[in-house]
């Protein structure tokens, strides 16, 4: 019989967990597990209507939001400030990407110890899409996993081939914003061949589409094209289908012939 594990879920900014690791979490919290997550920062300088006014406090809240409609047993917050994207620098002080990976470890791992975590899962080393917190979460959860003798690292990801085939798919549904480029994807996040776990969570699809909404300010920005606008516009069977798997590279394990299903699964062997 399989025990309890305690899964910790590193992210940048709130909205990030329900993104890339919400159906992961809800899934581990359905079998009961406990479930932690983590943010670097609290978002100050993402973008959003006008309306949302201080971003940070807000996003603070809609992270709490999200955690409650997954079951997320605690939130913590590192204390950096957002970033901002490349060549548009937030300005803030202690801006994440610029500190000490070391020190920004050792919170983590500080964390992790108490929370005995058996698997952490942090970003893979493009960021994603790059941007520079997100380069930092992989850096900074590769360290704090090593510190605190966290057993299983993990890299939260999206298959590449997938998004691709997704973003092609939706760009022909009505309703998008304007600008949605499909294409802006082709150099991000990792290639198929990379990925060690592609995780079912067609189950949680209604939990997590809870959590995305829950992060409403990320759904409003006056300008750009945001992929929680997209995502939360998207008829209920075409979401499940996007929306259904999650991925992950363990930089420890060579790619199995079957990805694993299952992001426990590398404590057992």
């Amino acid at each position: 019989m399989r025990v309890p594990h305690t899964l910790v879920v590193f992210h940048a900014h709130p909205d990030d967990e329900a993104l890339l690791t919400a159906g992961t979490m809800a899934r581990a919290v359905a079998a009961g597990h406990r479930v932690v997550a983590v943010f670097a920062t609290d978002g100050a300088a993402g973008l959003a209507s006008t309306g949302y006014g201080a971003l940070g406090p807000v996003r603070r809240e809609e992270a709490r939001a999200a955690a409650t409609a997954l079951g997320t047993h605690r939130v913590e917050f590192l204390g950096y400030a957002d970033s901002g994207m490349a060549g548009e620098p937030s300005g803030l002080d202690r801006p994440f990407a610029a500190a000490d990976p070391a020190e920004a470890a050792e919170r983590l791992a500080a964390v992790l110890r108490a929370e005995r975590a058996d698997v952490l899962t942090s970003y893979d080393p493009a960021g994603g899409y790059g941007h520079p917190d997100h380069l930092q979460v992989h850096r900074v959860g590769a360290l704090a996993a090593a510190l605190a003798g966290t057993p299983l690292l993990l890299e939260a990801t999206v298959d590449r081939t997938a998004l691709r085939r997704a973003l092609r798919l939706v760009s022909w549904l009505p309703g998008l914003p304007a600008g949605f480029d499909p294409g802006l994807v082709d150099r991000a996040y990792t290639p198929r061949d990379e990925l060690t776990h592609s995780v079912d969570v067609r189950a949680f699809t209604g939990v997590k589409r809870a959590a995305m909404a829950a992060h409403a300010s990320q759904a409003s920005a006056d300008r750009g094209t945001r992929t929680l606008q997209v995502l939360l516009r998207l008829p209920a069977p075409v979401f499940d289908l996007v929306t259904g798997r999650e991925w992950y590279r363990d930089p420890g394990r060579a790619r199995p012939r079957r990805l694993l299903d299952d992001v426990f699964a590398g404590l057992y062997g």
